[in-house]
């Protein structure tokens, strides 16, 4: 079943807007990406660029991709990284860790990428936090384009970073009107989401600010560009069994876990599960108020009636 997702406008801190594609109403997980935004082409001249100050996670992984620009990256476990286009930087909360984004104050005059989540396991989302930065990741040229796979495997390779469920993050760069078949997994469900230019996807056209549900039980899907170049990226993976709760920036599977997290935070130094990060000329973010009504976990879609 194939659907097409827009975008909605959110702020990121104080400078950026993102087109945020996942969690959608209509489709709240694919495989265990439980979030996407899509931010930029953004000019970043004369102005600071991202400024996301200090914030907590749990539950899942952070994901950042950059096609553009410059994005540094601190968390209290003590990392300092600084991410450019074709890096990954992949940050595991588990049981809680917090971090800040930043353009540094010398930048590339563009800002252009994506921030993804994964939702981790049961088996997994009370583990120890850490941190991973990825510069050589496996790429495949192709005639007309290449692909490099971010996360996961495809078609016989394989990224170093961490996963813990079955998925796939694959960045797909396409010449005017070239055309590429992805060999994909029945087992697996699959979006897609341009980040430049315009493409058909299986004879479904696509632009910016749209994620593409592709659905279950495919063995390839053919992307092609149109008359400019074009960057997409794929996402998939097995389908996520577990309901989930998602609020601000937790990942649980009970009010009581979102709760308890954000008491946490909100606890600052008195508790140690999100600890401080260092060097961010800037205060933490507040948590916002939990809703006055009882968080419910949800499935990866909704249930329809027959």
């Amino acid at each position: 079943m194939r659907q097409l997702l827009p975008g909605r406008e959110v702020p990121l801190g104080k400078y950026t807007t993102v087109q945020r594609l996942l969690p959608h109403r209509a489709r709240r997980t694919v495989g265990a990406w439980c979030f996407l935004d899509h931010f930029g082409p953004q000019s970043v001249i004369n102005m600071p660029g991202m400024q996301v100050p200090p914030h907590p996670h749990m539950g899942l992984q952070t994901v950042t991709w950059l096609l553009e620009g410059e994005v540094l990256h601190r968390d209290s476990a003590g990392s300092r990284q600084s991410i450019q286009p074709g890096e990954l930087n992949l940050m595991t909360a588990g049981f809680g860790i917090a971090h800040s984004e930043e353009s540094p104050p010398e930048h590339p005059p563009s800002l252009h990428g994506l921030q993804l989540w994964v939702a981790l396991p049961a088996g997994a989302k009370d583990g120890e936090a850490r941190f991973d930065h990825h510069d050589d990741l496996p790429r495949r040229p192709f005639a007309g384009g290449a692909y490099t796979v971010v996360m996961g495997e495809f078609a016989g390779l394989t990224s170093p970073a961490l996963t813990f469920t079955p998925l796939v993050g694959l960045d797909v760069v396409l010449d005017p009107e070239a055309a590429v078949e992805l060999p994909l997994r029945p087992d697996f469900e699959y979006a897609i989401v341009v980040m430049s230019g315009a493409v058909t996807v299986d004879g479904s056209s696509l632009s910016p600010h749209s994620l593409l549900y592709l659905g279950e039980g495919l063995r390839s899907s053919r992307v092609q560009a149109g008359a400019g170049p074009a960057r997409c990226f794929l996402v998939g993976g097995e389908p996520f069994a577990e309901e989930l709760v998602m609020w601000w920036n937790f990942v649980g599977r009970t009010h009581e876990d979102i709760e308890r997290a954000r008491a946490d935070w909100a606890d600052g130094e008195r508790s140690a599960r999100f600890g401080t990060v260092h060097g961010y000329a800037g205060a933490p973010l507040p948590a916002p108020p939990l809703p006055t009504t009882r968080l419910t976990p949800r499935g990866r879609a909704p249930v329809t009636s027959s």
